[in-house]
C-alpha cells in the first residue's frame, strides 16, 4: 500500500522511503503488481539468507571487535615498562594516564558522530574503514619514541576505535529479531568482557619476549583479518533517515571532556585541587559540557539525544554501565602497579592473574538472559553491582605480602559482577531505541563506558597519586631537592631512585610499597562508594520487568516481540543489502 507522498505503508511500516533505484514507475496495474511481487520476493530471499547466517555474522563482528577491546586493557600491563627510562619511555604517572585517556576521550567524543556516519554511508563500510584505520594508527603507536608521541598516536587510535564500536551493535540489532536479540547482545557483551580480561594476559606474553610496542603491533594482523571477514560475511545496512552531522556537538563534547579530565589529572599531579589551573580547567569543562547538553536538547538530529534519558529504563541502564566502568577501570589502573611494583611480578604473571576475572564473566554473562526473564533486570543488574562493590571492598585486605589466591578470588567476584551487569544493561538500552537508530543506541552505551573509564582513571588515579605523595613525602627528605619531586611522582619512579641508593634505598623502597598499598586502600573505598551508588540508581529507576519490544514513545512504530527478522527486512529492501 502506498501512503501520501509515495511512502510504503502497512504492517511493519517505519517510514522508510525507497531509494531512486527501487522507485516504482507508473506502469499498468498488472505490471505494477508483478514488479512489486518481484521486489518483495527478492527482499524476502535476501532477508532469509541474512537470517540463516546471523550467528556467523555475530562471530565475525566479535572477532573484528577483539582488537579494540583488547587494547582497552592490554596497555595496563605495559604501564610499568613504559614508565621505565631504560626499557620504555620514562613516562610519568600523569603521562601514563594521558596515554590511556587520550585514546578514551577521542573514542568517546566521536562515537555518536561515527554512529551517525555509519547509519548514513553504511555500517559495514564504516566498520571496515575503522578497522583499517585502527591497524595503521596502532603501527604508529608501537614505534613512538617519546611519551608525547605515544599520547598523540593513542588519540589517533581512538579515531579508528570510534568508527568500529558502534557499528557492531547496530548490525547485531538489525540482523537479529527481538526474540533473539537479548541472547546475541549477551554473547557480544560476554566477548567484550572476556577481551577486557585477557588483554593483560596477551600483553604479559608479548612483554615476556618483545619490547613494549609489541602490545600495539598485535592489532595490525587482527584488524586486517577482521576487515577481510567483514567484507565477505557481514551485510550492509543503513538508516534511511540518518540526519545531519552535529559538528558543534562533537567539538563541544570533546573540548568539555578534555578540559575536565585535564583538570582532574593535574590536581593529582600537583598534589592539590586548589590551584587556579586545576579548578579553572574543571569548571570550564563542566561549563562546556552543560552547554553541550543544552545545545543537544534543541536539535532535531543531535550527536547525543538527551531526550532519550526521559526513559527510566534507559537512564538507569546507562547509569549502571557508567558507574561500574568508573570503578573497574580505575581499579585495573592501580592494580597493575600493585602487582608489578609492590609484589614484583613479571608482566606475564600479572596478566595471568586477570584470568579469574575472565572466568567470572564467562560463567555469568551467558546466563543473564535467563536470570532477567525470571527475576527482572532490576534485581539482576543490582546484584551484579553489589558483587562488584564487594570485590572492591575486598581489596582492603590486600597488603604487601598478600597471597595471590586472595587476589584471584576477588578478581573472580568482580568479573562475575561485571558479567551480570553488562548484558542486561546493554540490552535495556538497545530495547528502547528504534531499530533504525541502532547506531545511536550503540554509541550511547559505548560512550557511557568510555567516558566513565576515562573519568575513573583520572579521578581515582589522582586520588591515588595524592595519597601516595602525602604518605611518602616525610621519607624523601634524605634525597636532594631535585630528586624529591621525581621520586614522589609514582611508585615506579620511587623504586628507580631507591635502586641507586644502596641500603638507604632498600628502606625507601619498603616505605614506597607501604605508602602505595595505603593509597590503594583509600582509592578502592572511593571505587566501592561509586558502584554502590549504581545500586541505588538501579533500584530507584530501573523498571522491574524487561521491555517488550521498542518503547512506543521513542519509536515511530514498536516491533512486536519475536517478530521474525525476515519479515522486518523483507518489508524494507532499502535498509539492508546482502
Amino acid at each position: 500500500m502506498a501512503s501520501p507522498g509515495g511512502r510504503l505503508a502497512g504492517p511493519g511500516y517505519t517510514g522508510i522511503t525507497p531509494p531512486a533505484a527501487l522507485a516504482i514507475p507508473r506502469l499498468p496495474k498488472d505490471q505494477m503488481e508483478s514488479r512489486s511481487a518481484s521486489l518483495q520476493t527478492t527482499a524476502s530471499g535476501l532477508a532469509g539468507a541474512i537470517h540463516r547466517r546471523r550467528w556467523v555474522i555475530l562471530g565475525v563482528l566479535i572477532t573484528s571487535l577483539m582488537a579494540i577491546v583488547l587494547d582497552n586493557t592490554v596497555l595496563n600491563v605495559a604501564l610499568k615498562t613504559i614508565a621505565d627510562p631504560q626499557a620504555g619511555l620514562g613516562a610519568s604517572q600523569s603521562q601514563l594516564e594521558w596515554g590511556i585517556n587520550s585514546y578514551t576521550l577521542v573514542f568517546a567524543g566521536l562515537l555518536f558522530t561515527f554512529g551517525v556516519i555509519g547509519d548514513r554511508i553504511g555500517r559495514k563500510r564504516m566498520l571496515i574503514i575503522g578497522l583499517l584505520s585502527f591497524g595503521v594508527f596502532s603501527l604508529l603507536t608501537a614505534y613512538a619514541k617519546t611519551p608525547d608521541q605515544l599520547i598523540w598516536a593513542r588519540a589517533a587510535m581512538g579515531l579508528g576505535a570510534a568508527a568500529v564500536m558502534p557499528q557492531t551493535l547496530s548490525i547485531i540489532t538489525n540482523v537479529f529479531d527481538p526474540g533473539e536479540r537479548a541472547r546475541a547482545i549477551g554473547i557480544w557483551a560476554s566477548a567484550v568482557g572476556i577481551g577486557v580480561a585477557i588483554g593483560p594476559v596477551v600483553g604479559g606474553l608479548l612483554l615476556a619476549h618483545f619490547w613494549w610496542g609489541s602490545v600495539f603491533l598485535l592489532n595490525v594482523p587482527f584488524t586486517a583479518a577482521g576487515a577481510a571477514a567483514v567484507a565477505l560475511v557481514v551485510p550492509e545496512s543503513k538508516n534511511p533517515d540518518p540526519g545531519r552531522i552535529d559538528y558543534v556537538g562533537v567539538l563541544a563534547s570533546i573540548a568539555g571532556l578534555v578540559l575536565l579530565v585535564y583538570g582532574i589529572i593535574q590536581g593529582g599531579d600537583k598534589g592539590s585541587w586548589l590551584h587556579l589551573d586545576v579548578l579553572g580547567s574543571i569548571l570550564a569543562g563542566l561549563a562546556v559540557l552543560a552547554f553541550f547538553a543544552w545545545y543537544e536538547s534543541r536539535l532535531s538530529h543531535p550527536s547525543l539525544d538527551v531526550r532519550l534519558f526521559r526513559n527510566a529504563r534507559l537512564s538507569a541502564a546507562i547509569g549502571a554501565l557508567s558507574l561500574v566502568f568508573f570503578g573497574m577501570m580505575g581499579a585495573l589502573f592501580f592494580l597493575s602497579f600493585y602487582l608489578q611494583s609492590v609484589h614484583g611480578f613479571s608482566p606475564l604473571k600479572a596478566g595471568l592473574l586477570s584470568l579469574p576475572f575472565a572466568a567470572g564473566q564467562l560463567l555469568l554473562a551467558p546466563r543473564t538472559a535467563t536470570l532477567v526473564r525470571r527475576f527482572g533486570p532490576k534485581r539482576v543488574i543490582a546484584t551484579g553491582l553489589l558483587l562488584v562493590t564487594a570485590a572492591l571492598l575486598g581489596y582492603q585486605l590486600l597488603g604487601v605480602t598478600t597471597p595471590v589466591a586472595l587476589l584471584g578470588a576477588l578478581f573472580f567476584v568482580q568479573g562475575a559482577g561485571m558479567g551480570t551487569v553488562m548484558p542486561p544493561a546493554t540490552d535495556a538500552v538497545m530495547s528502547v531505541v528504534p531499530r533504525e537508530r541502532a547506531g545511536a543506541g550503540s554509541a550511547l552505551t559505548n560512550t557511557a563506558r568510555q567516558v566513565s573509564a576515562a573519568l575513573g582513571i583520572a579521578v581515582l588515579g589522582s586520588i591515588l597519586a595524592q595519597v601516595y605523595r602525602g604518605q611518602l613525602s616525610s621519607h624523601l627528605t634524605v634525597l636532594p631537592a631535585p630528586a624529591r619531586g621525581a621520586a614522589a611522582g609514582s611508585i615506579t619512579a620511587t623504586q628507580a631512585i631507591a635502586a641507586r641508593l644502596g641500603v638507604a634505598g632498600r628502606e625507601l623502597a619498603s616505605f614506597a610499597d607501604t605508602a602505595y598499598v595505603h593509597a590503594m586502600h583509600v582509592t578502592t573505598i572511593a571505587s566501592a562508594v561509586i558502584t554502590l551508588l549504581g545500586v541505588v540508581v538501579v533500584l530507584i529507576w530501573m523498571p522491574s520487568r524487561p521491555a517488550e519490544g521498542t518503547v512506543p514513545e521513542l519509536a515511530a512504530v514498536a516491533e512486536p516481540a519475536g517478530e521474525p527478522a525476515a519479515r522486518v527486512l523483507a518489508g524494507h529492501p532499502a535498509e539492508v543489502e546482502g
